[in-house]
């Protein structure tokens, strides 16, 4: 069985890599003669994870002016209103190797939360065209993301994987019959531990990720975020660790940490995590650590999947989820309008504290669940692969 997984912007998003990371891992243990390739944005970024066969280069062509391309696509769209002819030439760098693989396994999962998709749905049409399995892997999708187009392109695949009930609550109202539940791959996730850096307080440590996404959507956030900084420093005794999950260049974490880290670095009580560090050397501090707040997906998977309690930042329909199948509740996620609020932030937070230990408690009882759904993936894929 040859697999590609394919809408992988590259490993400089940690959680992107963590998503890739488990997912081959799974796969390779299940299937060990499989092949499986990725096609990515940044191949450089994605030599940190093993057991991939092929990193291959994706990336969207652009339709020249006054090319032959150009021309025809003028034509098209002038005489039959298509545009699909200059979808398949922009993205022929996954088109051109639909021959070569049997499954193709479309792992951005998030991209149908960005609005309408043409030319991912072009690309899947292409896929399935060609006769071959096309699988929607650890999918979140709110009911406004939806669109009779959106619904019509889900509906093509031969099975789509969903990491959390409210995604497939919703998806199954709309009708879709291919969808089945799982979790997200990165609970399954290895960690690597490595030494405690100056000022850490093992067992007395809280992480704390904050991202340039949501300054960018809800400016007073940030303001907000530096007021939880001073509660937690003027009302506990813990140590304090900036940790950033995503790095690329335009929407990196570690920027935007490091301007807290300046300003509080004075108290002794606050540092800021490398910003090379790769998902599972992030996952084994973030396993250590007493508790974590954060706004990045995966950073706070990686505290949940280690019983961490855990706070969430901005929630997207994949945190509410997430959350909620864990707790039976939306339990300790902020919306994004609640995070520029310093007051509802410090008394989130003082909830988390004083919950301590039912939240612990209620996560060691809930991860043997949620890993084995994980792990259920690998049987759906066998299952549609047939």
């Amino acid at each position: 069985m040859k697999i590609l997984m394919f809408f992988h912007g590259g490993s400089l998003n940690r959680g992107c890599e963590a998503i890739v990371r488990s997912g081959v891992a799974l796969l390779k243990s299940r299937f060990p003669d499989a092949t499986i390739h990725l096609a990515s944005g940044n191949p450089e970024s994605d030599k940190v994870i093993p057991l991939l066969d092929k990193v291959l280069l994706d990336k969207p062509a652009k339709i020249k002016k006054f090319s032959p391309e150009w021309f025809t696509n003028v034509v098209k769209i002038k005489l039959f209103g298509d545009q699909t002819y200059a979808h398949r030439v922009v993205n022929q760098s996954i088109i051109k190797l639909i021959p070569d693989y049997d499954v193709f396994l479309s792992i951005g999962g998030d991209n149908y939360c960005y609005g309408e998709q043409p030319g991912i749905y072009e690309i899947d049409r292409c896929i399935k065209k060609a006769g071959k399995k096309l699988i929607l892997w650890g999918a979140s999708i709110g009911q406004e993301d939806l669109s009779p187009d959106k619904i019509k392109d889900l509906a093509s695949f031969d099975v789509i994987l969903v990491r959390e009930t409210i995604t497939r609550d919703i998806l199954e109202k709309a009708g879709l019959k291919n969808v089945k539940l799982v979790a997200d791959g990165a609970f399954l996730m290895d960690k690597e531990e490595l030494s405690f850096p100056e000022g850490w307080q093992d067992g007395n440590t809280i992480g704390l990720n904050f991202s340039p996404l949501v300054a960018k959507k809800n400016p007073q956030a940030k303001q907000a975020f530096a007021d939880l900084i001073d509660h937690i420093l003027a009302t506990t005794s813990m140590t304090i660790a900036l940790t950033p999950h995503v790095i690329e260049p335009g929407n990196d974490d570690y920027d935007i940490l490091n301007e807290f880290y300046q300003k509080h670095k004075a108290t002794g009580r606050v540092i800021l995590l490398p910003d090379n560090l790769n998902a599972t050397q992030y996952k084994g501090y973030i396993a250590r650590m007493r508790f974590f707040v954060g706004a990045r997906t995966h950073a706070t998977i990686a505290a949940y999947s280690n019983a961490v309690p855990t706070m969430v930042l901005g929630y997207s329909v994949k945190s509410k989820g997430i959350a909620k199948d864990l707790f039976g509740e939306e339990k300790l996620v902020l919306s994004l309008a609640e995070i520029s609020d310093s007051g509802k932030l410090k008394a989130k937070f003082d909830e988390m504290v004083a919950e301590e230990n039912s939240v612990r408690d209620r996560l060691n009882q809930a991860l043997p669940h949620i890993k084995s759904m994980s792990a259920k993936a690998a049987d759906y894929l066998l299952e549609a692969a047939r």
